[in-house]
């Protein structure tokens, strides 16, 4: 019987020994393929390229974090994922940010997502989406906190915004399509402000709804 276990520790030694030879040196385990996933507004291109993955490195031996990390510069990525497709592919799966906004800067549209990122153009503004004004003098938090209370809008009011003008984090005016004003005050409580306002805009005509005070509420 000791014979059989003594062929069975040899095969099994054989097999490890193969198998590490096959993931650290073997052609057949090199990167072939570098893919991309998840990616509309970013071309494969402009991803494989920052990613910038050697072809023909064992695939054991990539360094996916660093991928990873260069992949994440990219302004229209908010996350990615890269991850080792067995035997010869390395796969780049990548979140893209969403506009919630947009917002003119240096004569281009830009598109501006809940996290006050700007991280596209467009050449026109799209239909229903509401922008944001800045004054010369709005600085990155306050255009943050713009994006943030505009994230904060249900799908029933977000069409009724014409524009939001920001001059601080605490000075924020929403303006509707048909030029009545909203005094929003600071991003903080936008959720519950947005609730006020809809009920607000349902039973009361007025020229300014000051909603910065959520509780106390003010028309004139």
């Amino acid at each position: 019987m000791r014979w059989k276990y003594a062929v069975a520790l040899v095969l099994l030694v054989t097999l490890v020994i193969i198998a590490g030879w096959l993931v650290l040196f073997s052609a057949a385990l090199s990167v072939k393929k570098v893919e991309v996933a998840g990616n509309s507004l970013l071309p494969d291109r402009r991803v494989l390229r920052i990613a910038d993955v050697p072809a023909g490195k064992q695939l054991a031996f990539v360094d996916l974090a660093d991928a990873a990390r260069r992949v994440a510069t990219l302004r229209e990525v908010k996350d990615v994922d890269v991850t080792r497709v067995w035997p010869d592919t390395v796969l780049i799966t990548v979140t893209e940010r969403t506009a919630v906004a947009v917002v003119e800067l240096a004569g281009r549209i830009r598109g501006l997502d809940a996290e006050g990122m700007v991280f596209r153009e467009y050449k026109s503004v799209p239909v229903g989406m509401p922008r944001v004004r800045p004054t010369t003098s709005t600085g990155t938090d306050a255009l943050k906190e713009a994006a943030g209370v505009v994230a904060a809008l249900p799908d029933g009011l977000s069409p009724r915004i014409d524009h939001v003008e920001v001059q601080t984090i605490d000075q924020i005016t929403l303006v509707l399509r048909d030029g009545r004003e909203v005094q929003w005050g600071s991003a903080e409580d936008s959720a519950l402000k947005a609730q006020v306002l809809a009920e607000l805009l349902e039973v009361q005509q007025a020229k300014v709804y000051d909603v910065s005070v959520p509780g106390n509420p003010i028309v004139r």
